[in-house]
């Protein structure tokens, strides 16, 4: 693990109150990048992270020529958002958190749970509405809503819930367990 001193940080305001954030890597955080950069298994997303760093280094140790957000965006061939994100990461939390991929925030509510997985799977084995030869996806989340069993319910959710059910349906007939290997 990789750690370095920062003595400050360097933060500016324009005129509008828009927030600058100035890359002043030190001489082991450049080498870090640079050996990044040239050599080893790391993910894309990680190596344009840290391209990004060292194109927006102000530092002594710079060697590349100043350049802007947008001139860096269009060379990396990403959003100059995407710049000032990485610089402000960088600024505020450090190297290891602005190289890495920030965790998801949101958390996702299961509205499915095995009772109405259960209710789908035995409504979409039954006879199909008439003037239908079979359920669509649309149809099976109407009718649970309309049965009640939910509130309200995606038909996206109904078509995980049914290849779900195919998945588990297509190993017991192939013979796989959770023991078994592949």
């Amino acid at each position: 693990m990789f750690v370095s001193f920062r003595v400050v940080t360097f933060v500016a305001k324009n005129a509008m109150g828009k927030i600058f954030y100035k890359v002043t890597l030190t001489q082991d955080e450049r080498t870090l990048l640079l050996s990044l950069t040239k050599s080893g298994k790391h993910s894309s997303r990680k190596l344009l992270h840290a391209l990004i760093l060292l194109n927006c280094d102000r530092g002594e140790f710079s060697e590349v020529p100043r350049r802007t957000n947008l001139e860096i965006a269009a060379f990396l061939k990403v959003g100059e958002s995407m710049v000032e994100r990485i610089k402000k990461r960088f600024v505020e939390t450090g190297l290891e958190s602005a190289l890495e991929d920030k965790p998801a925030e949101r958390e996702y509510i299961r509205k499915a749970d095995g009772d109405l997985e259960a209710h789908i799977i035995a409504l979409s084995c039954s006879q199909a509405p008439e003037g239908f030869s079979r359920w669509s996806l649309r149809m099976l989340a109407d009718k649970v809503v309309e049965l009640e069993y939910v509130d309200s319910i995606s038909h996206e959710t109904v078509r995980q819930v049914l290849k779900k059910r195919i998945k588990t349906v297509e190993e017991k007939r192939l013979g796989y367990s959770p023991v078994t290997e592949r």
